[in-house]
């Protein structure tokens, strides 16, 4: 790089200032948050940033970039955790119900951001992707959960299904506790998974 192209770069922008980078994004989450992206011009997120213009646009040269980082870095598309001390054999319910307390998916730290990804999932397919991956990667972590603490080697189909519906319950709370609705029962519903998935299990082999 040229000696005066550097010079013409914002002093926060020479020295990669990470908390300046990190201010625009949390501007940026609560605006489109609140207002959503379309309706939210990059004006007002440097505004709120307390940022000039200019320098936002070094960090994130197009709109777009915002939401992205958003998603990739505040919200992965999979959301996996360490499954020791979770999964534990022969207690599918509690498994279930310490993988759900683990993800904590109706945190307050990922409320803003499931807002911003419901909201703009149908609008923007970068967006619908992410929320689709995201999906599948909490089916595939129950399904490890559901396959390491189980006593009996579980059919494939009957797992995926358990899978399917516990995530629905999961996402189902998240929601519940964003907007103060009645919660379901995970413990109840984490029973019911896993009596009917042993009953119809097969005896573990070698």
């Amino acid at each position: 790089m040229r000696r005066d192209q550097a010079a013409r770069r914002p002093p926060a922008a020479r020295r990669g200032d990470s908390a300046t980078r990190a201010r625009i994004l949390d501007a940026a989450e609560r605006l489109f948050a609140r207002d959503g992206f379309d309706a939210t011009p990059t004006a007002r997120v440097a505004t709120e940033a307390s940022v000039a213009k200019g320098l936002l646009f070094y960090y994130f040269p197009r709109k777009q970039d915002l939401l992205l980082a958003l998603l990739a870095e505040r919200l992965p598309p999979h959301p996996l955790c360490d499954l020791a001390g979770i999964a534990v054999r022969g207690d599918v319910r509690g498994s279930l119900v310490r993988l759900a307390d683990r993800l904590n998916l109706g945190g307050h730290e990922s409320t803003v951001l499931r807002t911003i990804l419901f909201r703009e999932a149908s609008t923007h397919a970068e967006v619908g992707g992410h929320l689709r991956t995201l999906h599948q990667g909490l089916i595939e972590l129950t399904e490890k959960a559901l396959d390491a603490s189980s006593p009996r080697r579980l059919d494939r189909t009957r797992r995926r299904q358990a899978a399917d519906t516990f995530v629905a319950l999961l996402l189902h709370d998240a929601n519940s506790r964003r907007f103060g609705g009645a919660r379901p029962d995970l413990g109840g519903a984490a029973e019911q998974i896993a009596r009917a998935l042993i009953a119809r299990a097969r005896p573990a082999t070698g």
